[in-house]
């Protein structure tokens, strides 16, 4: 189901704790700009600028900013995850669990929206019931772009 843009919605999720503002946002512009121009991805990361200059995202931040707040975060990535058309999570290199983004597949799961999760096969996160929520499991960022081209775009 395409938005109002006329484009499919693809929805960012992977871990930003413990993360630098660049490394949280490096891979999610990557994934952006590969599946333009028909398909839009939303980052958990837009509009929240004002972290570029904490050395690591901890929520411990002194911003007070109502997209940085936790009522902020949460009602805006559910909301992201619900309108979109798929889910793209991306675990690589993930050093610890990231609660937010396995309530992410969580919420997508229960919408039954297609999620595509791209980890390491011994990463942290390789979980049963992860795996069983993401309908599409692969190694690099590269494989995920060329799943969810496959899922939203005719051939």
């Amino acid at each position: 189901m395409k938005g109002k843009s006329g484009l499919f919605k693809v929805y960012l999720a992977g871990p930003i704790r413990g993360r630098s503002y660049d490394v949280a946002v490096s891979w999610r512009n990557y994934v952006s700009a590969q599946l333009l121009p028909d398909i839009i991805a939303y980052s958990p990361m837009r509009a929240k600028e004002m972290l570029r200059n904490a050395l690591v995202i901890d929520g411990k931040h002194q911003i007070q900013h109502p997209l940085t707040v936790p009522r902020g975060i949460m009602t805006r990535d559910r909301f992201d995850v619900a309108t979109s058309d798929l889910l793209f999570v991306n675990f690589l290199q993930a050093s610890a669990v990231s609660i937010g983004t396995v309530m992410e597949i969580a919420w997508a799961d229960y919408l039954r929206k297609p999620i595509v999760l791209v980890m390491e096969e011994d990463n942290i996160h390789n979980h049963a019931m992860v795996r069983e929520a993401a309908g599409f499991i692969v190694s690099t960022l590269e494989e995920g772009i060329e799943i969810t081209k496959a899922i939203l775009l005719p051939s």
